[in-house]
């Protein structure tokens, strides 16, 4: 379920009333767990957040975090714990063990067979279907997973250990997990398999079970696709030998069982990949290009209408794909099959410039009744690009080498960074342990020999002896080096030191006194200048071009016609909701005239 990154849409810090429900409906949920140990994971008095996301595939979850780490997650009113409060109670959940390289299919999304379940002398744990339950790996008692029993423990037994054993929700190593502090799972000794001595050669024979396990569940993954009406066999394995239309959308004839098995061990990966990047394409220029679209930007292309195109259930990946990259594709299309012309109008950035409406395999090609429906979402303006969320911008503060002497108390060095109230707080704790607060005016505190190195100038020693709470607090933030912190969601925090770069707009002149309108910056708050682009074409009705900024190798120029700061600043603020502070030259929007 987190194998991708999510979307956060709020984070707030619990209340009192939602904290005691939060405890009751822990101890409900699991009920093994002690009072003491409930305290410990729900404290009082300790800050508690509450954060809500949206899931790759659009299940909205609740995020219980403590201390940065998230604790629990609830999905369909269902309280699951992560792995962080697994690691400290091992025993919480029921647990199946599996072999390491396993591991690393669990972490891509894949859910645990029957077949790689290693059986202990004591057998299955005992489980019902729905159940939640935990996953290790062999040698160490840590949980690794967290997920569901797909059948119970009798079905298990009566399947012959074969088919789905555990669907699961959470990984170490996936992005819940890094949404915490990144921490890795502790060495808990396993003594059954210590006592069976698990490793080297007899753990190298198990690896055929592995690769068994993780063969059965493809099949599965392949069978839910012919079943959810996708690219067929006959589609992907007479690649070579159809037409586009029919690589594209043609079914084959129903085979038997053992025919299908034979077909699936012969078809590669890349070639179910490049009928589905084929099918996508041939949709999308069919039905969602428009004429007046072109000149198109191929990520413009790719973004808004190929993905939009592809099956539900389905992900498009190029770099699966026997191209790896979107340009070489299209020039396959252009230079075999006369489909597209695509032009590098600007430097490094290319377009598509004219289709082929009349071709013959654009023409035969049917679109997929019911597929691609499921387009991504438009927000307000209908622009068409998937939702954007903005990162979260925090200011923060690192010690300096003149500061050091007054947070060494805290074991704070030169260079640490901290938050503006980490800092109140290490300063407070400093003037509380030297007794420094005024005894006639507690609103003052008394300047001793070390805050006078760190916070006075020369020209004040003689004469401050004393400085207000507020005073002292602005003057030490002031002699910190200022870092920020980004985060997007799903992703881990960026820190940086210095200003963060706003996002610039200025006018500029272009040649008999014709304006154009320049947008830079975009890439620092994870927008696609392509796809603002695009958005500001499509709004203000004039071109725009990309041009890389000379001495930055990441960074482009957006360029567009005419003084369109006002839209682009609507665009940001309303669409985007970049706040207004990280946007420079808003003010150099026309003002428009009185109506007489």
């Amino acid at each position: 379920m987190f194998a991708r990154p999510f979307r956060v849409k709020s984070n707030t810090v619990i209340k009192g009333s939602d904290r005691r429900k939060l405890k009751a409906d822990i101890s409900a949920a699991f009920p093994s767990l002690s009072a003491d140990e409930l305290s410990e994971l729900v404290p009082n008095k300790e800050e508690l957040n509450v954060v809500k996301i949206y899931a790759h595939k659009g299940d909205a979850v609740t995020l219980f975090v403590l201390h940065k780490n998230p604790l629990f997650f609830e999905l369909e009113k269902r309280l699951y714990p992560t792995v962080y409060v697994l690691w400290r109670y091992p025993a919480l959940l029921p647990t199946f063990r599996t072999w390491s390289p396993v591991l690393q299919k669990l972490i891509g999304g894949a859910d645990l067979m029957l077949p790689g379940v290693v059986v202990s002398s004591s057998g299955l744990p005992d489980v019902k279907r729905g159940d939640c339950c935990a996953v290790t790996v062999v040698s160490n008692r840590a949980p690794v997973a967290v997920g569901t029993a797909a059948v119970s423990s009798a079905e298990m037994h009566s399947l012959g250990m074969k088919g789905r054993g555990v669907c699961v929700l959470h990984t170490y190593m996936d992005n819940l997990w890094a949404f915490g502090d990144k921490s890795g799972p502790p060495s808990l000794p396993d003594a059954e398999s210590e006592g069976q001595g698990l490793d080297g050669e007899e753990c190298e024979v198990d690896e055929e079970e592995v690769e068994k396990c993780v063969e059965e569940e493809e099949e599965e993954e392949e069978e839910e696709q012919r079943s959810g009406e996708t690219i067929t066999d006959q589609a992907c394995s007479g690649i070579e030998e159809l037409s586009l239309a029919e690589q594209a959308g043609q079914k084959g004839e129903k085979v038997n069982e053992e025919e299908e098995g034979n077909q699936d061990d012969q078809k590669m990966p890349q070639e179910i990949m490049d009928a589905l990047l084929l099918q996508c394409f041939l949709h999308a220029l069919k039905s969602k290009v428009k004429k007046s679209e072109l000149p198109l930007l191929t990520s413009t292309f790719l973004r808004n209408h190929m993905f939009s195109c592809c099956p539900s259930g389905k992900q498009l990946d190029i770099k699966k794909s026997s191209y790896k990259k979107l340009s070489k594709f299209l020039q396959t299309m252009q230079q075999q099959h006369n489909l597209v012309r695509v032009k590098e109008l600007t430097k490094g950035v290319e377009s598509i410039v004219e289709v082929d409406w009349k071709h013959s395999e654009l023409r035969s090609f049917n679109v997929p009744e019911g597929k691609g429906s499921e387009a991504a979402p438009v927000q307000d303006g209908g622009e068409g690009e998937t939702p954007y969320y903005p990162p979260e911008i925090t200011t923060l503060y690192s010690v300096s080498s003149r500061l050091e002497p007054l947070f060494l108390d805290a074991n704070k060095r030169k260079g640490t960074i901290l938050q503006p109230a980490e800092v109140r707080h290490i300063v407070t704790e400093y003037v509380k342990k030297n007794e420094l607060v005024d005894e006639n005016n507690k609103n003052y505190v008394t300047i001793n020999p070390t805050l006078c190195d760190c916070l006075l100038e020369k020209s004040e020693y003689q004469d401050v002896e004393s400085l207000k709470w507020d005073d002292l607090f602005s003057r030490t933030l002031g002699r910190m080096q200022e870092c920020y912190q980004v985060v997007f969601p799903g992703q881990a925090p960026i820190k940086k030191k210095g200003h963060i770069e706003p996002i610039d707009i200025s006018v500029a002149s272009r040649g008999s006194n014709k304006k154009v309108t320049l947008i830079k910056n975009l890439e620092v708050y994870g927008l696609d200048p392509a796809v603002v682009a695009t958005a500001l074409q499509r709004r203000v009705q004039a071109s725009s071009v990309l041009q890389p900024i000379p001495g930055s190798k990441d960074k482009v120029l957006v360029q567009i016609q005419g003084n369109q700061i006002h839209q682009v600043g609507n665009l940001l603020l309303d669409h985007y909701q970049i706040p207004h502070k990280y946007i420079q030259g808003l003010e150099k929007a026309p003002k428009g005239g009185k109506k007489k």
